[in-house]
């Protein structure tokens, strides 16, 4: 029973959650790793270009796996022909970006996992397993959805995330600068967490999102950035309006462009250093992790933001 009376706790909008009928996880990671469990897959084909953490639960269940390469689109360089009834194959939603792809490659691979953690407002495919996370588009400190069938009876642990939210508080209090060692200790604190439930904590966070106004922000940064820099933009982006991006890849040889963003405190996050080890400077997956810039789209800023970093990128 809910107690009645007393203090407060912290005041947050009684909504809805974007993906109700999904298993509510502690981790993207996690997700994938009870899905592993459940398909008991005996190897999985996963992207170069992907975060090494993707391999925590591939360790963890002992299942083997083999990288494959990606084409400028972003798309595999695999032939599908060749996969075992006992095989895997992850396929990263990169950017938020290849909706219509994943309808065309759950026709011809069988075995599909999608990797959807960049992609939060994208529609799970049928019968794909398919998998979110929740802190690469909001101020939480963990969660994630998992669409997959078998796992609605499993009973799970509930987590607590009270103590993961110091850099959420301090980033208001004092800025990102002062937060940002407690958000590389909370990402550290990610790592070989047990599979438990969302927190309650998490959850009522994530209830208390607009989310169509989010997606709409989202989308209409994205066109804005992309309108303005298209024309030097190396990368070739085929846009639809259904999609809601995470960020807007920016690819040039302008190899100082982050550390003259950074100097103007706009901060970029970096994507997959990890890659740089995994593959030879000729690839290229080693390209695309030392030189996208991933330009902010979120709903945090306005056309305004968006001019200053148009303009540090055109001079």
């Amino acid at each position: 029973m809910n107690s009645t009376g007393g203090y407060f706790e912290l005041e947050l909008r009684k909504g809805k959650e974007f993906h109700p009928y999904a298993i509510a996880l502690n981790t993207g990671r996690n997700a994938l790793e009870l899905i592993l469990k459940l398909k008991k897959y005996k190897k999985v084909h996963v992207p170069y270009y992907t975060c090494d953490v993707i391999l925590e639960p591939l360790k963890k269940t002992k299942t083997l796996y083999e990288f494959y390469s990606v084409d400028k689109n972003f798309e595999p360089i695999f032939d599908y022909s060749i996969l075992k009834r006992e095989d895997g194959f992850l396929y990263i939603n990169y950017f938020g970006l290849k909706d219509i792809f994943i309808c065309e490659i759950a026709k011809k691979c069988n075995n599909l996992i999608i990797d959807n953690s960049q992609a939060f407002f994208s529609e799970p495919t049928a019968n794909i397993p398919t998998f979110y996370s929740c802190r690469k588009f909001f101020g939480v400190p963990d969660g994630a959805y998992l669409y997959i069938d078998g796992a609605d009876d499993i009973a799970f642990p509930i987590d607590h995330s009270e103590s993961r939210f110091t850099h959420l508080i301090k980033r208001i209090d004092y800025g990102a600068e002062t937060g940002f060692n407690d958000f590389k200790n909370n990402e550290n604190n990610m790592i070989g967490q047990p599979i438990k439930k969302m927190s309650k904590l998490t959850q009522a966070l994530l209830c208390n999102i607009d989310y169509k106004s989010v997606s709409k922000k989202r989308r209409e940064n994205f066109l804005f950035l992309h309108k303005q820099l298209s024309n030097y933009n190396e990368i070739e982006i085929d846009f639809c309006k259904e999609l809601v991006p995470m960020v807007y890849p920016f690819l040039s040889n302008q190899s100082d462009l982050k550390q003259n963003l950074l100097k103007h405190k706009i901060f970029i996050a970096t994507y997959w250093q990890n890659v740089s080890e995994w593959t030879n400077k000729d690839s290229l997956e080693y390209k695309y992790a030392q030189q996208i810039i991933h330009l902010p789209i979120d709903q945090r800023y306005n056309f305004e933001n968006l001019k200053e970093i148009i303009n540090l990128i055109l001079k």
